[in-house]
Protein backbone atom coordinates (compact mmCIF):
# COMPACT_ATOMS: atom_id res chain seq x y z
CA UNK A 1 0.00 0.00 0.00
CA UNK A 2 1.44 3.35 -1.05
CA UNK A 3 0.50 6.99 -0.73
CA UNK A 4 -0.41 9.21 2.20
CA UNK A 5 -2.96 8.30 4.85
CA UNK A 6 -5.30 11.27 5.36
CA UNK A 7 -8.02 11.51 7.97
CA UNK A 8 -10.77 13.47 6.22
CA UNK A 9 -12.46 14.88 9.34
CA UNK A 10 -11.43 15.58 12.93
CA UNK A 11 -12.63 18.22 15.40
CA UNK A 12 -10.11 19.86 17.70
CA UNK A 13 -10.89 21.86 20.83
CA UNK A 14 -13.35 21.33 23.67
CA UNK A 15 -16.84 20.11 22.88
CA UNK A 16 -19.76 19.37 25.16
CA UNK A 17 -18.57 15.85 25.96
CA UNK A 18 -15.14 15.48 24.34
CA UNK A 19 -11.87 17.37 24.01
CA UNK A 20 -9.06 16.93 21.53
CA UNK A 21 -5.86 18.96 21.67
CA UNK A 22 -3.81 19.25 18.47
CA UNK A 23 -0.73 17.75 20.17
CA UNK A 24 -2.79 14.72 21.25
CA UNK A 25 -4.14 14.36 17.73
CA UNK A 26 -0.68 14.42 16.16
CA UNK A 27 0.57 11.87 18.71
CA UNK A 28 -2.31 9.54 17.82
CA UNK A 29 -1.61 10.05 14.13
CA UNK A 30 2.02 9.03 14.70
CA UNK A 31 0.90 5.91 16.56
CA UNK A 32 -1.55 4.85 13.86
CA UNK A 33 0.43 5.80 10.76
CA UNK A 34 -1.82 8.69 9.72
CA UNK A 35 0.13 11.27 7.76
CA UNK A 36 -2.35 14.15 7.63
CA UNK A 37 -5.73 15.15 9.02
CA UNK A 38 -8.30 17.74 8.04
CA UNK A 39 -9.30 19.57 11.19
CA UNK A 40 -12.47 21.50 12.01
CA UNK A 41 -13.05 23.38 15.27
CA UNK A 42 -15.20 22.20 18.16
CA UNK A 43 -18.98 22.36 18.27
CA UNK A 44 -19.25 25.82 19.81
CA UNK A 45 -16.94 27.28 17.21
CA UNK A 46 -18.77 25.55 14.37
CA UNK A 47 -22.08 26.89 15.67
CA UNK A 48 -21.27 30.55 16.33
CA UNK A 49 -17.70 31.38 17.43
CA UNK A 50 -16.46 30.96 13.89
CA UNK A 51 -13.59 33.45 14.03
CA UNK A 52 -12.21 31.81 17.15
CA UNK A 53 -12.53 28.39 15.56
CA UNK A 54 -10.86 29.36 12.30
CA UNK A 55 -8.01 30.96 14.21
CA UNK A 56 -7.56 27.77 16.24
CA UNK A 57 -7.48 25.42 13.26
CA UNK A 58 -5.15 27.72 11.33
CA UNK A 59 -2.78 27.91 14.29
CA UNK A 60 -2.86 24.13 14.71
CA UNK A 61 -2.12 23.65 11.02
CA UNK A 62 0.83 26.06 11.12
CA UNK A 63 2.28 24.41 14.21
CA UNK A 64 1.96 20.90 12.78
CA UNK A 65 4.54 21.27 10.05
CA UNK A 66 2.00 20.39 7.38
CA UNK A 67 0.45 17.40 9.18
CA UNK A 68 -2.86 19.19 9.83
CA UNK A 69 -4.99 20.90 7.19
CA UNK A 70 -7.68 23.37 8.21
CA UNK A 71 -11.36 23.39 7.39
CA UNK A 72 -13.00 26.81 7.33
CA UNK A 73 -16.32 27.26 9.14
CA UNK A 74 -18.95 30.01 9.09
CA UNK A 75 -22.57 30.00 10.17
CA UNK A 76 -24.64 30.77 7.05
CA UNK A 77 -27.12 32.80 9.12
CA UNK A 78 -24.50 35.55 9.10
CA UNK A 79 -25.05 36.15 5.40
CA UNK A 80 -22.32 38.28 3.83
CA UNK A 81 -20.35 38.22 7.05
CA UNK A 82 -20.15 34.43 6.78
CA UNK A 83 -18.63 34.68 3.31
CA UNK A 84 -16.20 37.31 4.57
CA UNK A 85 -15.16 34.96 7.37
CA UNK A 86 -14.49 32.19 4.86
CA UNK A 87 -12.36 34.61 2.87
CA UNK A 88 -10.41 35.45 6.01
CA UNK A 89 -9.97 31.76 6.85
CA UNK A 90 -8.72 31.08 3.33
CA UNK A 91 -6.11 33.77 3.89
CA UNK A 92 -5.00 31.88 7.00
CA UNK A 93 -4.51 28.73 4.96
CA UNK A 94 -7.84 26.85 5.09
CA UNK A 95 -8.26 24.32 2.27
CA UNK A 96 -11.88 23.15 2.57
CA UNK A 97 -15.30 24.08 3.96
CA UNK A 98 -17.12 22.25 6.78
CA UNK A 99 -20.78 22.81 7.58
CA UNK A 100 -23.09 21.19 10.11
CA UNK A 101 -26.82 21.77 9.50
CA UNK A 102 -27.76 20.75 13.04
CA UNK A 103 -25.22 22.80 14.96
CA UNK A 104 -25.68 25.77 12.64
CA UNK A 105 -29.47 25.54 12.47
CA UNK A 106 -30.36 25.43 8.80
CA UNK A 107 -32.03 23.15 6.27
CA UNK A 108 -29.79 21.85 3.50
CA UNK A 109 -32.29 22.82 0.81
CA UNK A 110 -33.61 26.18 2.03
CA UNK A 111 -30.93 28.20 0.21
CA UNK A 112 -29.30 29.64 3.32
CA UNK A 113 -26.00 27.79 2.85
CA UNK A 114 -25.78 28.48 -0.89
CA UNK A 115 -23.48 31.55 -0.65
CA UNK A 116 -20.97 29.44 1.31
CA UNK A 117 -21.15 26.69 -1.29
CA UNK A 118 -20.62 29.23 -4.05
CA UNK A 119 -17.51 30.47 -2.25
CA UNK A 120 -16.24 26.89 -2.00
CA UNK A 121 -16.96 26.33 -5.68
CA UNK A 122 -14.96 29.41 -6.63
CA UNK A 123 -12.05 28.14 -4.52
CA UNK A 124 -12.38 24.54 -5.76
CA UNK A 125 -12.73 23.50 -2.12
CA UNK A 126 -14.32 20.20 -1.14
CA UNK A 127 -17.19 20.56 1.33
CA UNK A 128 -17.73 18.35 4.38
CA UNK A 129 -21.36 18.08 5.56
CA UNK A 130 -22.15 16.05 8.66
CA UNK A 131 -25.16 13.75 8.25
CA UNK A 132 -27.16 11.35 10.37
CA UNK A 133 -29.39 13.66 12.43
CA UNK A 134 -33.00 14.24 11.35
CA UNK A 135 -34.60 16.28 10.02
CA UNK A 136 -31.94 18.64 8.64
CA UNK A 137 -28.83 16.51 8.16
CA UNK A 138 -29.72 13.47 6.09
CA UNK A 139 -28.10 11.74 3.09
CA UNK A 140 -30.91 12.11 0.56
CA UNK A 141 -31.46 15.88 0.97
CA UNK A 142 -27.68 16.27 0.81
CA UNK A 143 -27.70 14.38 -2.48
CA UNK A 144 -30.31 16.79 -3.82
CA UNK A 145 -28.12 19.70 -2.75
CA UNK A 146 -25.09 18.08 -4.40
CA UNK A 147 -27.04 17.80 -7.66
CA UNK A 148 -27.53 21.57 -7.58
CA UNK A 149 -23.74 22.03 -7.33
CA UNK A 150 -22.26 19.41 -9.67
CA UNK A 151 -18.88 21.18 -9.70
CA UNK A 152 -18.48 20.73 -5.94
CA UNK A 153 -17.07 17.62 -4.33
CA UNK A 154 -19.09 16.97 -1.18
CA UNK A 155 -18.15 14.61 1.64
CA UNK A 156 -21.15 12.97 3.30
CA UNK A 157 -19.85 13.05 6.87
CA UNK A 158 -20.62 9.87 8.83
CA UNK A 159 -22.52 8.52 5.80
CA UNK A 160 -25.82 8.90 7.64
CA UNK A 161 -24.65 6.99 10.70
CA UNK A 162 -26.32 5.24 12.16
CA UNK A 163 -30.09 5.21 11.58
CA UNK A 164 -29.76 6.60 8.05
CA UNK A 165 -27.05 4.30 6.66
CA UNK A 166 -29.85 2.80 4.57
CA UNK A 167 -30.05 6.07 2.61
CA UNK A 168 -26.32 6.45 1.99
CA UNK A 169 -26.03 4.26 -1.11
CA UNK A 170 -29.12 5.74 -2.83
CA UNK A 171 -27.75 9.22 -2.09
CA UNK A 172 -24.39 8.33 -3.62
CA UNK A 173 -26.06 6.90 -6.71
CA UNK A 174 -28.18 10.02 -7.13
CA UNK A 175 -25.29 12.50 -6.87
CA UNK A 176 -22.01 11.44 -8.52
CA UNK A 177 -20.13 14.33 -6.85
CA UNK A 178 -21.01 12.99 -3.39
CA UNK A 179 -18.47 10.95 -1.39
CA UNK A 180 -19.04 8.69 1.62
CA UNK A 181 -16.79 8.64 4.66
CA UNK A 182 -15.89 5.53 6.60
CA UNK A 183 -16.42 6.66 10.19
CA UNK A 184 -18.65 4.34 12.22
CA UNK A 185 -19.39 2.16 9.16
CA UNK A 186 -18.78 -1.63 9.37
CA UNK A 187 -16.87 -2.81 6.31
CA UNK A 188 -18.83 -6.07 6.03
CA UNK A 189 -22.16 -4.27 5.62
CA UNK A 190 -22.15 -0.53 4.83
CA UNK A 191 -18.73 -0.21 3.21
CA UNK A 192 -19.06 -3.44 1.29
CA UNK A 193 -22.37 -2.24 -0.14
CA UNK A 194 -20.58 0.81 -1.49
CA UNK A 195 -17.74 -1.28 -2.92
CA UNK A 196 -20.07 -3.73 -4.65
CA UNK A 197 -22.22 -1.07 -6.29
CA UNK A 198 -20.95 -0.25 -9.80
CA UNK A 199 -22.31 3.30 -9.49
CA UNK A 200 -20.32 3.93 -6.27
CA UNK A 201 -17.29 1.71 -5.70
CA UNK A 202 -14.38 2.31 -3.35
CA UNK A 203 -13.24 5.35 -5.35
CA UNK A 204 -16.06 7.36 -3.74
CA UNK A 205 -15.26 6.39 -0.15
CA UNK A 206 -12.80 8.35 2.00
CA UNK A 207 -11.27 7.47 5.36
CA UNK A 208 -12.33 9.52 8.37
CA UNK A 209 -12.01 8.87 12.09
CA UNK A 210 -14.36 11.71 13.11
CA UNK A 211 -12.22 12.04 16.23
CA UNK A 212 -12.72 12.68 19.10
CA UNK A 213 -16.16 11.05 18.90
CA UNK A 214 -14.73 7.64 17.95
CA UNK A 215 -11.79 5.37 18.75
CA UNK A 216 -9.29 6.22 15.99
CA UNK A 217 -7.49 2.88 16.26
CA UNK A 218 -10.73 1.05 15.59
CA UNK A 219 -11.66 3.37 12.73
CA UNK A 220 -8.42 2.90 10.79
CA UNK A 221 -8.26 -0.78 11.72
CA UNK A 222 -11.63 -1.36 10.10
CA UNK A 223 -10.43 0.14 6.81
CA UNK A 224 -7.19 -1.83 6.94
CA UNK A 225 -9.19 -5.04 7.54
CA UNK A 226 -11.65 -4.29 4.73
CA UNK A 227 -11.47 -6.98 2.05
CA UNK A 228 -10.52 -4.78 -0.90
CA UNK A 229 -7.35 -4.59 -2.96
CA UNK A 230 -4.31 -2.69 -1.71
CA UNK A 231 -4.70 -0.20 -4.54
CA UNK A 232 -8.32 0.46 -3.58
CA UNK A 233 -7.37 0.75 0.10
CA UNK A 234 -4.66 3.30 -0.71
CA UNK A 235 -7.25 5.50 -2.42
CA UNK A 236 -9.73 5.17 0.45
CA UNK A 237 -7.08 5.94 3.06
CA UNK A 238 -5.83 9.07 1.38
CA UNK A 239 -5.46 9.06 -2.37
CA UNK A 240 -9.00 10.12 -3.16
CA UNK A 241 -9.22 12.94 -0.65
CA UNK A 242 -5.77 14.20 -1.68
CA UNK A 243 -7.09 14.44 -5.21
CA UNK A 244 -10.23 16.26 -4.09
CA UNK A 245 -8.08 18.77 -2.23
CA UNK A 246 -5.79 19.24 -5.19
CA UNK A 247 -2.93 18.71 -2.76
CA UNK A 248 -1.48 15.44 -4.00
CA UNK A 249 1.97 16.96 -4.49
CA UNK A 250 1.97 18.63 -1.07
CA UNK A 251 0.73 15.62 0.93
CA UNK A 252 2.52 12.78 -0.84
Amino acid sequence: MTGPVIDAHVRIGSGREVTLHPATLVSTMDELGIDHALVAPDERCVAFANTEGNNATAAAARASGGRLLAYAVANPWQGRAAVAELERAAGLGAVALAVDPVLQGFDLLDGLVDPLLEFARERSWPVYVRTGTPPTALPLPLASLARRYPELNILMGRSGATDFWIDAAPALRYAPNLYADTSYAPWDTVLSEFAADPEIGTARVVFSTDSPYTVPKAEIGRVRDWTISDAERAKVLGGTVAGLLGLAARVS
